[in-house]
């Protein structure tokens, strides 16, 4: 097993991709942005925030390893937990900016 700074993960895995498909049943015109941003996180290697900042940057970020993103132009947020070691993306939320607003978005 190699050392945590020489590892370079290359897939990232994403848990709860349900909460997506069943927020895109309700939201149509979620669904291609949601999944381009899918296709784009399965192959990135972020390792840290600034990583994700440097791809996304009107991603803001959170405290513990959370990050939302703007989806759709901005129209729905996406919060996810990310465990950097392991490659692994949490869907924690998706929402409009009217349930985000109502959501403890540090705590979710």
């Amino acid at each position: 097993m190699f050392p945590y700074w020489e590892r370079s993960i290359s897939i990232v895995r994403i848990v709860a991709r349900s909460t997506l498909k069943n927020f895109c049943k309700r939201h149509r015109d979620a669904e291609q942005p949601l999944k381009a941003w899918i296709a784009e996180a399965k192959k990135a290697k972020w390792q840290n925030p600034n990583q994700i900042k440097e791809q996304y940057r009107s991603a803001s970020i959170l405290k513990e390893k959370r990050v939302v993103f703007n989806i759709a132009g901005n129209k729905y947020r996406l919060i996810i937990g990310i465990n950097y070691d392991f490659g692994v993306v949490y869907i924690k939320f998706v929402g409009t900016h009217s349930e985000y607003d109502a959501i403890d978005m540090e705590n979710i």
